[in-house]
């Protein structure tokens, strides 16, 4: 009896037991099914439907492969927000990362008059050192901060073209930031000048590869200018201006609109520049250049808000009092108008009025000083006055004193003479009536700035006539040889004269120094341009021995030339062996004319290798010389000569010491 209650009691206990493993075992399938689903729904609907999810009791497993890093982490975190993060297991991995792409290369170059600064990154094939070489030679050693970093890339396509370009562009850039990628150049500067501006552009543009993009953000700081002048003419030529200035560009188009309106032809300048004295400027030369224009002639000048109207002689008086009294009463308050009808001249006297105040300035430099002025102290002025301005070896004075002339004479005398000095040659007449000057200059501006000068030196009442021409070939700037003037001159320079080279070497002989000295004077006139010293040697000796001394040599001349202080960032030494013969190496003439140095403009268009191939010299390529300036294989075929040297052995020709635009090889056989 006791015996069966404790099986009993066993057995019950026992089916407890196996009721609750089967009810746990079925709760952890649910559990595992729930959190698989759920998990996975949430995966998909992420859109990552890559990953693969089963659980193992309480742990979710995801798997699969992941695109990214940052990929794999989202998996994580929407598991992690269905169940508990502690029991997200990640077996998942990432797909093998891209190669990864070459940076972006770029140089920086700031130039100012503290130096050159270079900041940037380049590849590992760019020659550092051959960039901060050139930067040297144009700041200085002590001026130039390297700030570049190399990286182990390939060289991107466009690359060298744009650094070439802003290296040699640099020397016409004093103050710039020059931005280079590859095949895109932006350059930021600022120009002295409108005209300097535009000058630096074309100059950019010439230079520019064509398969390069440039940006130009170059400015002008508008020039104060004071007095604020502006002076129109209407004589027997017609209409012009003698100066104009204007504050804005709208300003300039209304008075040259005005001008045109009133018989302007042609072109003409108005300059653009700070110290307007009222905004109703263009309003009021507007109305004046209209008024005279109906006048029929006479000049009408502004000086800041002072205006003198001078008209034609024998213009009809009510005419003119009708235009003077509508001007009078249409002009801004604060212009104040001065008119003048000048009266006919007397038709009786006989012959031109003398002069009593002249002064000439010839070509070549000499002033003239005659007439009269009314004391000796003012005559000692004048003297010294002019002695300043011109030279005292060149003023030549034959004044006399006439104590009889106006009280203002002195003045209109120096100023006068202040406006001649303007001028390359010319003449200045001062009578009682007027200042008349006359003449040539380089300078476009010259008119316009001695306009402004006489309106202010002199008193209001006091009338002033310019007639000023502009010549270019007095122009400095226009007067700049062409880039294929510069070749000529470089070639004249040695058609009598050879540069000479120690034999058998690469050092200039000391003969060759004044021929150095000439080539320098060229350049010099010819600053910024694109030039390579090329060397060339006859095809006796090795081609490898002859490529060096070609090379040697050609850098040779180039030392010398950096020696002489000229700037070399546009100019490179090449050698180019026994590649590039001219004449036949059979024939002791025919060698004597491939040992050479040459001077080759590097057109903008031509890559490495392409400038012997713009050469002037009209010389044929010959058949073994590659057209892109790199030589086929194999050698220019020469006869033998009897009593050649053998192959690779060094001597000296007994016509070592000729060069000129030669050089002599080191090695021939």
């Amino acid at each position: 009896m006791r015996l069966s209650s404790l099986l009993i009691v066993f057995a019950s206990f026992a089916t407890a037991a196996l009721l609750s493993l089967v009810a746990a075992s079925f709760s952890a399938d649910l559990i595992e099914d729930s959190s698989q689903r759920s998990v996975k729904r949430e995966l998909d609907a992420r859109g990552l439907d890559w990953t693969e999810v089963y659980a193992e009791g309480l742990q979710v497993f995801l798997a699969g492969v992941a695109p990214s890093e940052a990929d794999r982490f989202k998996a994580m975190s929407a598991a992690g927000g269905i169940v508990d993060a502690a029991r997200v297991i990640d077996n998942m991995q990432v797909e093998a990362a891209a190669d990864i792409a070459p940076p972006r290369f770029s140089v920086e170059i700031l130039r100012n008059d503290a130096g050159i600064s270079l900041i940037g990154l380049i590849p590992i094939g760019a020659d550092r050192a051959d960039i901060v070489d050139q930067m040297i030679d144009l700041a200085g050693r002590p001026n130039v901060t390297d700030l570049l970093e190399t990286a182990e890339y390939d060289t991107p396509r466009g690359w060298n073209t744009a650094l070439r370009f802003s290296l040699s562009a640099l020397d016409i850039l004093p103050r710039a930031k020059v931005s280079v990628q590859a095949g895109a150049v932006s350059v930021t500067a600022m120009a002295d000048s409108p005209e300097a501006r535009r000058d630096l552009e074309a100059q950019l543009l010439r230079r520019a590869p064509k398969d390069m993009r440039l940006d130009l953000d170059i400015s002008a700081p508008r020039p104060v200018i004071t007095p604020f002048t502006l002076r129109f003419v209407i004589d027997e030529n017609g209409a012009r201006f003698d100066a104009c200035s204007a504050d804005s560009e709208k300003a300039r188009v209304r008075l040259l609109t005005a001008a045109r309106a009133a018989g302007l032809t042609g072109s003409a300048e108005c300059t653009i520049g700070l110290g307007v004295p009222t905004p109703s400027w263009a309003e009021a030369a507007e109305m004046a250049m209209a008024g005279l224009a109906e006048l029929g002639g006479g000049v009408v000048t502004f000086s800041d808000a002072d205006i003198k109207l001078v008209a034609s002689p024998g213009t009809d008086q009510p005419l003119f009092d009708r235009v003077v009294g509508e001007l009078e009463s249409g002009l801004p308050d604060v212009f104040a108008l001065n008119s003048t009808l000048p009266p006919l001249p007397d038709t009786n006297e006989s012959g031109p009025i003398t002069p009593e105040f002249t002064a000439t300035l010839s070509p070549e430099g000499l002033v003239q000083l005659r007439g009269r002025l009314p004391d000796d102290l003012t005559r000692q002025t004048t003297e010294s006055y002019a002695k300043a301005r011109f030279g005292g070896e060149h003023v030549h004075m034959a004044a006399r004193i006439d104590e009889t002339l106006p009280a203002n004479w002195p003045v209109r005398v120096l100023a006068g003479i202040d406006a001649l000095a303007q001028l390359d040659s010319g003449a200045l007449e001062i009578t009682p009536d007027a200042v008349s000057l006359a003449g040539r200059t380089g300078n476009a501006n010259t008119s316009a700035e001695i306009s402004r000068m006489l309106a202010e030196k002199l008193a209001q009442n006091d009338e002033f006539s310019i007639d000023v021409r502009y010549v270019e070939e007095l122009d400095p700037v226009a007067a700049l040889p062409t880039p294929e003037e510069c070749i000529a001159g470089l070639q004249a320079i040695q058609t009598d004269q050879k540069i000479l080279f120690e034999p058998g070497s690469g050092t200039l002989d000391a003969s060759a120094a004044q021929i150095i000295d000439a080539v320098a004077g060229q350049l010099r006139e010819c600053p910024g341009l694109p030039l390579e010293i090329q060397g060339h040697t006859d095809s006796q000796g090795r081609e490898s021995m002859n490529q060096a001394l070609s090379q040697t040599r050609a850098q040779s001349v180039l030392t010398a030339l950096q020696d002489r202080r000229l700037l070399t960032s546009n100019i490179v030494a090449r050698g180019y062996g026994e590649t590039r013969p001219i004449a036949d190496n059979g024939t002791e003439e025919g060698r004597e004319a491939n040992r050479r140095i040459e001077f080759v403009l590097i057109s903008p268009e031509a890559g490495d290798g392409d400038a012997a191939d713009a050469a002037t010299d009209g010389a044929d390529t010959p058949d073994n010389t590659a057209t892109d300036g790199t030589a086929q294989s194999g050698k220019p075929a020469a006869p033998a000569e009897d009593g050649a040297h053998p192959p690779d052995t060094p001597h000296d020709d007994a016509d070592a010491e000729e060069t000129g635009t030669e050089s002599t090889p080191n090695d021939t056989n």
